[in-house]
């Protein structure tokens, strides 16, 4: 996933299919799982909210000058990109 000049590396759909399993079974009622990229790390992390108003703590790809900048947003349950 997110394999394009657009992003710094790709992300193994197979790590991403966990993560969205890991928010589902969640005791915790997520409804969103973003797709966060740290650029000291150098890796991608979920981040799991419960609303769409917590997606804008996150500045966008290429448009923020922050360590962590979110790259896409998923509904949980129909994994359909919201963002």
């Amino acid at each position: 996933m997110f394999e394009s000049p657009d992003y710094p590396k790709a992300l193994e759909e197979s790590v991403f299919d966990s993560w969205l399993e890991k928010g589902r079974s969640s005791k915790i009622s997520f409804a969103y799982i973003l797709i966060v990229w740290d650029e000291l790390e150098a890796t991608y992390f979920p981040v799991f909210v419960e609303n769409r108003d917590q997606i804008q703590d996150y500045e966008p790809f290429g448009h923020s000058s922050q360590r962590q900048t979110l790259v896409a947003a998923y509904d949980l349950y129909s994994e359909s990109r919201i963002l």
